[in-house]
């Protein structure tokens, strides 16, 4: 019996990963991963406990007792901390470059590594994350690197807080886009890289209806499956 198929989408923040792997797990009828949502949650859970960001071994504590869930809704992917919806609290900025930094300790990605695994189960995955293609799954059938310009995801983030009614200053945003990315992509373990077999699609000038189609050609091409 062969595996369950594994769909790998990576990215930096912003470019689009969430939309994408989100419709590709419904064309497909696939379980959705989203690892940022992760690491987003453990930095929630770590503030929480009113324990420090850089306090890596308190960190990995939490990592160990970390108890997540995705339950799909029709309104999207909400994601759950002990059965409590955070998904408004770890969708800001704040959260994002917190989940930044608990990602960047060796001892923590270790940590999650098979948590993250063990969404796996037939028919397949859809694994949206930094290093999906690379660490987490690295035998997977079909891996998509998914990026778009600083200047693109930060115009984006200002629309989608502005749609929320709140402020949003493109500058700050761009630049904490900016030292996000530089952290993901320099950081000593699991750096955010195309995986060398990636279809890499640029969205900056591409609809999500544009980068969903291309994503499942390639996914028909490499996989011989087929939209539901």
């Amino acid at each position: 019996m062969s595996d369950p198929i594994v769909i790998a989408v990576d990215g930096p923040g912003g470019a689009g990963k969430g939309e994408l792997t989100r419709r590709l797990a419904q064309a497909f009828d696939f379980d959705l991963l989203d690892s940022g949502a992760i690491y987003r949650v453990l930095a929630y859970a770590v503030r929480k406990a009113g324990l420090a960001l850089f306090d890596e071994d308190s960190v990995v504590q939490e990592a160990k007792l970390l108890n997540l869930s995705f339950e799909c809704l029709d309104d999207g992917v909400h994601v759950l901390l002990g059965g409590e919806d955070v998904s408004s609290e770890i969708r800001t900025e704040e959260a994002g470059a917190n989940a930044s930094k608990v990602a960047a300790y060796p001892s923590v990605r270790t940590a999650l590594l098979q948590r993250q695994r063990e969404f796996l189960k037939e028919p397949g995955l859809v694994a949206d994350g930094r290093d999906m293609g690379t660490v987490v799954f690295p035998k997977a059938q079909v891996k998509i690197f998914l990026d778009a310009s600083a200047d693109v995801r930060a115009k984006r983030r200002v629309l989608q807080l502005k749609q929320k009614g709140k402020q949003a200053d493109f500058d700050t945003i761009k630049k904490e886009i900016e030292e996000r990315d530089n952290r993901d992509r320099n950081r000593p373990v699991a750096p955010l890289k195309p995986a060398d077999d990636a279809l890499i699609l640029d969205s900056s000038d591409l609809s999500i209806e544009e980068v969903f189609q291309a994503a499942v050609d390639f996914i028909t091409k490499k996989t011989g499956l087929k939209l539901n």
